[in-house]
């Protein structure tokens, strides 16, 4: 697996390249990110979104259309794509496929799953290929995304938090914004955020 990565627009949200035999997947392409794909894949095969947030998927549409291919996108933070509710002149885009909460898909022989982190949206997920886990603004290195947003919802991310702080096994992380990281090296920090929620 090749992991490709470049921060995009004014909030630099990471947009991701995943090639597996020759396939690229897109993931989270932000504003402008089309340039950038162009100098970077041979074989686009999908465009996945781990929210709806305009800088993650900024250019959804131009880039599926360009490509023709489909856009699959988790059902809760559909509204964001066609109504731009914060308002920043982003492109509408239409998901092809809306993704259910933990959902897992296959395309072209590529396992993908959308395990559902609802907190900083409705739909926030954070998608899982192999052993690589890409949180959007879940999860970054040395904190977690925001929940104060309209749509987000502290209740719902400390489930999120108590949810993820089960799991065992750990994951490469590549989140919407910053540097990637580990989930074990993160267990300290979601813990405490963990218990700030809950206090």
């Amino acid at each position: 697996m090749d992991i490709k990565v470049q921060a995009m627009g004014d909030y630099q949200t990471n947009c991701y390249i995943v090639t597996i035999d020759d396939k690229n997947i897109i993931i989270d392409p932000g504003v402008d990110a089309l340039r950038w794909i162009k100098n970077n894949v041979k074989n686009p095969i999908a465009v996945l979104n781990t929210h709806g947030h305009f800088d993650h998927v900024w250019s959804n549409q131009i880039v599926k259309e360009t490509y023709n291919i489909k856009l699959y996108t988790p059902i809760d933070d559909e509204f964001m794509l066609e109504k731009d509710p914060y308002g920043m002149g982003m492109p509408p885009s239409t998901p092809d496929v809306l993704i259910q909460p933990d959902q897992e898909i296959e395309i072209e022989g590529i396992k993908i799953k959308f395990h559902h982190f609802p907190g900083h949206t409705p739909g926030c997920s954070a998608i899982q290929i192999g052993s690589h886990l890409f949180t959007g603004d879940f999860i970054f290195k040395g904190t977690i995304g925001r929940f104060d947003f309209p749509n987000s919802n502290a209740t719902l991310m400390r489930r999120s938090l108590d949810k993820i702080l089960k799991w065992t096994e750990d994951f490469h992380i590549y989140p919407g914004h910053g540097d990637k990281t580990t989930l074990k090296s993160e267990i300290s920090t979601l813990k405490q955020w963990q218990s700030y929620i809950q206090g």
